[in-house]
């Protein structure tokens, strides 16, 4: 008892009413261990309360997920919302919310003043900042203290430490703790900084000194690639951190990211609970994480979580933090890269693995606390993946989509499978912030179990509306490697036809459940509109109209094939459907019966099509929109078009222009009208979702005309270049 003692410190005398304390946060909080319960027991009046009601300075999943855990402790949330996000789910979710600017983040969730007056306006005791945004701006978090308002989140002085990549190293260096070989001084002079790049060896990063998230960093292959990757790592910078000095590394040709979560609280404990794999990435940006890290040496595992407790030790850390690690995959050497100073969002597959709520750890140790498990009574069981959704396009090089999500179906939550998001069904994802629509977390017994459940979750995860990664996740939750656990930053590159399928054809059972979804609908909603009411011959479902065969025709197309699929009614809800491509029967299904259910509520058009198809019982989700049908079958997703008449039909943009691939905002034109240019020439760089993106030309011509110019907003498919050849 006397260890127990010293770890809460408590006098002795007071031991008695501990106990009595102890039994009931036990009774009252499940998820707590007994030994977590005794660490974080004191006496009734010794313990702080925590907050009456607190302001969630976020947008989101994140704002969504903090105001789940604070609903669950009795906490009233505030939230803040731009005029983007006015019917937005954290809004609803909240107690309270409040409008503070307009759509960019600029002038809404980065407008550290206003957020201070909805503090004193709605009585809110503290701020939680999630990630992102504000969440590791010192200022920020010294200007709430000053006004006697907590910031749910460490010491300004731990931020400015860390948050500077060059500083930090420094500290870790004397810390102990390995950092990569590189240039992290102050000279931000371009030809000294490439002179660096020089000495150190190519490929080198450049990383931007503030913020995270791939924000800023650009990998160098030449030496003559480096002046122009240093203006737009820069650029990048100075919009997403307000400061555009970066640093230059060695780059790893085979590395791995492994990182690991510290948690400290104001009474000197440290603690971590075990590391994360983040190694695959696109675009230097986390798509899938695991706990724990896949096929590392004991050892080292025990080494990480050490020199991550020193890292934080070093600047006397408060809070949720993550020591990033990149790692040698050879020879599993580890390099510090850098700490984020607030909850990460990949913080749930921690959760998962060690059965803890990290946000009612922030609450607990913001309010004064210590923490709620000591090192000892922390223990990693089974093992967890996080998939993060984005609306984004992975066959354009994963360029970030907008537009409406029309349909949502996602897997039904249990104990196994969390889906934390911030959009339902109806929300639109705009340009103006990161396009990530949920994050799918999976738990299992071990890896094999955990990515068993993942494959069947995605299975069962349908959006329409905007291009999303599922597709592509699944596919790489089916490879060979990862499922092996050879995973490094490289993995998507180095599987770039497993990942990247050409062949892509849809089933002939999908290509029939559209058609016959679409004739069926199409002569329900015809029923629907006519004058003769549903009494009508002409309204009759099952034979869609009346002719000579009581046959249909449908026309799709996927691709740059064409199908042609007749339907021939045999009786009421009896058919047989033949599937037609090039003037040969591909496909015969007889004896189809089936049952159409509209969705009853939705924006969307479609419904759910049950037919039986050679003795296999389907049950499809089909979505209809003007242009498209979507067939969801046995978790495959295939999208047709419906073939326009000829005379409706101006696809044709012209040889020799190039369309902006996404809604986004013109940062640099780099050509002038006359310009002779080469295949590969940089021509216009746009910015979507907080990146950057370098339009080249597709070949080589002379520019003939430019139609947009900096700063203006650009929609998706408008011509930005043309040139002639």
């Amino acid at each position: 008892m006397t260890i127990l003692r010293a770890c809460l410190h408590l006098p002795a005398s007071n031991y008695f009413a501990r106990s009595v304390y102890r039994a009931s946060v036990y009774r009252a909080n499940q998820w707590y261990s007994s030994a977590a319960a005794a660490a974080a027991a004191v006496a009734e009046n010794e313990r702080k309360p925590l907050f009456d009601k607190i302001l969630i300075a976020n947008r989101g999943e994140i704002a969504c997920r903090v105001i789940s855990t604070a609903k669950r402790l009795g906490i009233k949330t505030v939230a803040i919302y731009s005029e983007a996000d006015a019917q937005a789910m954290h809004v609803k979710l909240a107690d309270e919310a409040y409008l503070i600017g307009t759509a960019p983040a600029s002038d809404s969730y980065l407008q550290a003043d206003r957020i201070i007056n909805v503090v004193n306006q709605s009585g809110a005791q503290a701020i939680h900042p999630g990630y992102g945004f504000l969440s590791e701006n010192a200022d920020f978090a010294e200007q709430l203290g000053k006004q006697g308002i907590t910031f749910i989140g460490p010491p300004e002085a731990a931020m400015r430490a860390m948050g500077s990549k060059s500083e930090s190293k420094r500290i870790m260096q004397e810390a102990g703790v390995p950092v990569v070989p590189g240039y992290h001084g102050e000279n931000q002079d371009p030809e000294f900084l490439k002179q660096q790049a020089d000495q150190i060896g190519y490929p080198v990063l450049i990383k931007a000194v503030l913020g995270g998230g791939g924000k800023g960093m650009r990998i160098v292959e030449k030496p003559q690639d480096f002046a122009m990757m240093l203006e737009s790592s820069r650029r990048e910078a100075l919009k997403s951190f307000g400061d555009d000095n970066v640093l230059v590394e060695k780059y790893l040709t085979k590395p791995r990211h492994v990182e690991v979560q510290v948690f400290a609280d104001k009474l000197g404990n440290v603690v971590h609970l075990f590391e994360r794999d983040c190694s695959v990435q696109r675009r230097h940006q986390k798509i899938i994480e695991e706990a724990p890290a896949p096929d590392l040496l004991p050892e080292i595992r025990q080494q990480l979580g050490a020199k991550a407790v020193a890292a934080a030790k070093a600047v006397n850390y408060v809070g949720a933090g993550t020591v990033e690690f990149i790692m040698d995959d050879e020879t599993q050497q580890f390099y510090f890269m850098e700490m984020n100073t607030r909850l990460q969002v990949e913080h749930p597959v921690t959760e998962m693995v060690t059965s803890t709520d990290l946000v009612q750890w922030q609450l607990e140790v913001a309010a004064g606390n210590p923490l709620p498990k000591l090192q000892h009574e922390i223990h990693c069981t089974g093992h967890a993946f996080e998939a993060r959704i984005y609306a984004e396009n992975p066959d354009t090089g994963f360029l970030p989509d907008t537009g409406r999500i029309v349909h949502l179906s996602t897997p039904q939550p249990s104990a196994d499978v969390r889906v934390e998001t911030g959009v339902q069904q109806g929300d639109a994802i705009s340009v103006f912030y990161d396009p990530m629509i949920a994050k799918l977390v999976v738990r299992g017994n071990d890896r094999r179990e955990a990515l068993r459940v993942l494959r069947k979750a995605l299975d069962e995860y349908e959006v329409v509306g905007l291009h999303t990664n599922i597709a592509f996740l699944k596919r790489l939750a089916q490879s060979k490697d990862f499922i092996d656990g050879q995973v490094e930053t490289g993995f998507i590159n180095k599987h770039l036809e497993d990942l990247f399928p050409k062949a892509n054809v849809p089933s002939n059972e999908a290509i029939a459940l559209a058609a016959l979804a679409y004739l069926i609908d199409s002569s329900t909603q015809a029923a629907r509109a006519t004058q003769f009411g549903l009494a009508s011959p002409w309204s009759a479902v099952d034979s869609f109209r009346l002719n000579a065969f009581g046959m249909q025709t449908a026309l799709l197309e996927y691709g740059d094939q064409q199908y042609s699929v007749q339907v021939l009614v045999l009786q009421p809800g009896v058919y047989t459907i033949r599937v037609m491509c090039e003037g040969k029967q591909v496909a015969e299904f007889t004896q189809v019966r089936s049952q159409w259910s509209p969705f009853a509520g939705s924006p969307s058009g479609g419904g759910q099509l049950q037919a039986l198809l050679d003795r296999r019982l389907c049950r499809s989700n089909v979505v209809f929109s003007k242009e498209s049908i979507t067939v969801f079958d046995q978790g495959q997703m295939s999208v047709f078009s419906i073939p326009a008449p000829q005379f409706l039909d101006h696809t044709d943009k012209g040889a020799g222009s190039i369309t902006t691939p996404m809604s986004c905002k013109i940062v640099q034109v780099l050509v002038n009208i006359g310009d002779e240019v080469e295949q590969d020439t940089p021509l216009v760089v746009l910015e979507a979702m907080k990146m950057e993106h370098v339009i080249k030309a597709p070949k080589a011509g002379q520019i003939s005309d430019i139609f947009y110019k900096k700063g203006e907003l650009v929609e998706e498919g408008k011509t930005l270049v043309a040139f002639t050849e």
